[in-house]
């Protein structure tokens, strides 16, 4: 596979579909947005090795365009399993009411990272990037020796150095505006989930000046004027996830994409509740009552909390569901993957133009 050295090269715009794992980002999306100027990811988080292949292979019969595949770091087992244990106990009314079983904490930490590491490097694709973390430089240079370009999420200049030194090819500058789950590389335990955080804007600049990589900004982006605000800042490209979440090609629950524009889901908040990291999403009962609660313990409980999610889906209640989606939430628009990059391209054009 041939190498392409520069994030312009990668798509005719600087829009990019941020990877949202659950089952948002999958191949029609991606292929759609790459299709239409931007660059479509997949997100392997969660799936098996075998899974994410599948969905590669998905999407190159799709599709000749660039994409990348996000991958979840191992985590370290620096869970107190005491705290798990009294959630689970608290949980159990929850999983009463929904008649479903609460899941194993223990099923497993490391979400197959070797082993769809060891398919990336059999069969390369364009790029990747890693989220909860960095990896080790051996890791980073075999993906650039196989010709993919390699990007890690960060949330603050240390984060982004670390990236640097490791040898990744650009880094993800997620604010904290951004949806689902805060790319930190080390959760702070001490963090109550809620509150801490740079922004977006504030975040780029101390980025930009702390290392040499290509930036990608994320978080909250809804507008082609805010992706101009961002490039403007000193970002190379934006991600976009909440914004594609509702269109008709992501895979994201109907009562998810419902609950975007839902007036009932007024704001959106930080949560350890579903899966025991801080994680923003819509703000609804399950939050309310559990999330003070919750202690860190990532993927603890996420696991804990699956069965419950998913009942809570098949029941049709979005009270009882992990909803995941940015701050800028209610300006998402019920449009085409397609349509919304052509929108969001003219847009930006617009807000340049005024700006020059």
């Amino acid at each position: 596979m041939a190498a392409l050295t520069e994030l312009s090269s990668f798509s005719a715009y600087p829009i990019i579909q941020a990877p949202m794992a659950g089952g948002a980002s999958n191949p029609r999306l991606a292929a759609a947005v790459s299709a239409a100027g931007g660059l479509g990811f997949l997100a392997a988080g969660y799936k098996t090795s075998e899974a994410m292949y599948e969905e590669i292979r998905q999407l190159r019969d799709l599709s000749s365009q660039p994409f990348g595949v996000n991958l979840f770091m191992p985590q370290p087992a620096t869970v107190d399993r005491s705290a798990v244990a009294v959630y689970a106990e608290q949980l159990a009314g929850e999983a009463a009411w929904y008649g479903t079983s609460l899941g194993d904490p223990e099923a497993g930490g490391d979400d197959a990272y070797d082993a769809k590491v060891a398919v990336l490097l059999e069969d390369p694709v364009p790029m990747v990037s890693f989220t909860f973390g960095c990896p080790e430089r051996a890791v980073l240079d075999a993906f650039s020796k196989a010709g993919t370009y390699t990007v890690v999420t960060v949330t603050s200049s240390a984060e982004a150095m670390a990236a640097q030194w490791a040898g990744a090819d650009a880094v993800c500058v997620q604010g904290v505006e951004a949806g689902g789950h805060q790319g930190t590389h080390r959760d702070d335990p001490l963090l109550d989930g809620t509150g801490a955080g740079t922004g977006l804007i504030a975040l780029i600049p101390q980025v930009r000046e702390a290392v040499r990589l290509p930036v990608i900004a994320a978080g909250g982006l809804m507008r082609g004027g805010q992706i101009a605000a961002v490039l403007a800042a000193g970002a190379d490209a934006a991600a976009l996830g909440t914004a594609f979440l509702v269109t008709p090609e992501s895979g994201a629950n109907p009562l998810h994409k419902r609950a975007i524009t839902d007036p009932v889901f007024a704001r959106t908040e930080l949560t350890r509740a579903f899966s025991g990291r801080p994680a923003r999403g819509l703000l609804n009962r399950f939050m309310r009552e559990h999330g003070p609660y919750a202690p860190p313990g990532y993927p603890q409980i996420h696991h804990l909390t699956a069965g419950l999610r998913k009942a809570a889906a098949e029941a049709g209640d979005p009270q009882g569901m992990s909803l995941w989606a940015g701050q800028g939430h209610r300006l998402a628009r019920e449009l085409s993957a397609g349509a919304l990059v052509e929108t969001l391209v003219a847009e930006l054009h617009a807000a340049q133009r005024a700006l020059a």
